[in-house]
């Protein structure tokens, strides 16, 4: 059985490569939607991670590689994410809905020592996939057309260490590798000409950066309530994204099958901001296989892309998140519900777009489950993850989109003492 999770885990890795994620309109600009974190366990409690230290021994935190003190079991993790985004905009009074489901996350983890942990995870960072035409008809009957395409996935893979310097203190490094092609079409066409005019931007991404964290944390004995501080930072680009920008005429010979291409102008840059300074602190409080809570301010700086041959600025953004998570009793064996841990959040994002003057913000709230199996115990706590995400993006002001998002995340988390000699039959 153990052979076939690890076979498993391998194998989804390609599906997870080659999967097509939509998204919103917004995704047209830079990199595309950022899907990163989405793991169940964070995303249910708003996104905090910095701060957070599982109380039980099979969660390995992956967003702040410190927070692993507890980890004691190997974990092999499975989540799969369904989107469901509503767009409306005051323009032409329009609206629309968009539905994607993907695999969104698989991971490994196992401890090396009572001291050393270690973790891999794969999953999407960012995507694109929006095709949006517009058309207008001008008083002589000349019809104008503007297509608007774009497609590919921005994949990450990911080794997280942990060291545990004594009871209190932790320090832990993640090395990151991006990985992916984003492209990008725009295409203007007239009714009285044969030709289209495109400008195609491709961007091809290897990047490769460090995440540093750390963490403290102080149990009162007296009552078992513990205080949590982390911190962590991501720095340090080693490749760049090489961009690829074509402005040609040509017509269609069959469906996006290009013909009679022309080529005027053809650049090709390259850059090493893609993803730039990052920094997370949190604090977090709670009591001991019971509750928990915690605040998390992140910072991202703001970073340069090429788009349709020009360059495109970011801006400095943060995000505000706070949640927890609760677990009634689970000696309680006659009542399930009292065995299951409840999650809760909310995040408040000032983003990092910035159109017509209005920034693209984004908030909303978070809630989940994570409902353990018959066999699982307070020690071995394996289970199906369940988490929902509902919240807003955009504005409608200066006729700009307003998306309203609902996310379902399911998964499961098999943990247990693997990989491991026995000293006793």
């Amino acid at each position: 059985m153990k052979k076939i999770f690890v076979l498993s885990f391998i194998s989804v890795g390609y599906f997870l490569k080659a999967q097509s994620l939509s998204n919103s309109p917004y995704a047209t600009y830079g990199i595309g939607d950022v899907k990163y974190d989405n793991t169940i366990e964070t995303s249910s409690m708003g996104g905090i991670s910095t701060a957070f230290i599982s109380d039980f021994s099979s969660n390995f935190n992956f967003g702040n590689p410190a927070n692993n003190s507890n980890f004691e079991l190997t974990s092999i993790k499975l989540e799969a994410t369904n989107e469901n985004n509503y767009f409306k905009t005051d323009y032409n009074n329009t609206k629309s809905t968009k539905h994607s489901t993907y695999l969104s996350n698989i991971s490994l983890a196992f401890p090396i020592s009572s001291k050393i942990k270690m973790g891999f995870l794969y999953q999407p960072y960012s995507s694109k996939s929006y095709e949006v035409v517009h058309t207008e008809t001008q008083l002589d009957g000349t019809v104008y057309g503007n297509r608007f395409k774009g497609s590919g996935t921005l994949n990450t893979a990911q080794l997280a260490l942990s060291y545990k310097i004594n009871s209190q203190f932790a320090v832990g490094a993640r090395a990151n590798y991006y990985f992916g092609n984003l492209y990008d079409l725009n295409e203007f066409s007239t009714s009285t000409a044969e030709l289209i005019n495109g400008y195609e931007t491709k961007n091809s991404i290897k990047n490769f950066n460090f995440t540093l964290g750390t963490s403290y944390q102080s149990i009162d004995t007296r009552n078992d309530h513990k205080l949590t501080i982390g911190a962590t930072a991501t720095f340090g680009n080693t490749s760049n994204m090489t961009t690829n920008y074509i402005n040609s005429t040509y017509f269609y010979s069959d469906v996006d099958i290009k013909d009679g291409e022309k080529i005027i102008d053809q650049k090709s840059t390259s850059s090493n901001n893609l993803l730039p300074l990052q920094a997370s602190v949190g604090v977090g409080y709670g009591s001991e296989n019971e509750w928990f809570v915690s605040g998390q301010i992140d910072y991202k700086k703001g970073e340069s892309i090429s788009y349709f041959g020009n360059t495109f600025d970011y801006q400095d953004s943060y995000r505000i998140s706070a949640g927890g998570w609760y677990l009634p009793n689970y000696n309680n064996f006659r009542s399930y519900f009292s065995r299951i841990v409840y999650r809760y959040g909310a995040f408040y994002e000032k983003g990092s777009l910035e159109i017509a003057g209005n920034s693209i913000n984004k908030f909303g709230i978070s809630g989940g489950v994570m409902l353990p199996f018959k066999t699982s115990s307070i020690t071995r706590m394996s289970g199906l993850e369940i988490g929902v995400e509902v919240g807003k993006r955009g504005t409608l002001k200066n006729n700009l989109i307003n998306q309203n998002f609902v996310n379902l995340k399911v998964g499961f988390n098999f943990a247990d003492r693997w990989f491991r000699k026995q000293l006793y039959n």
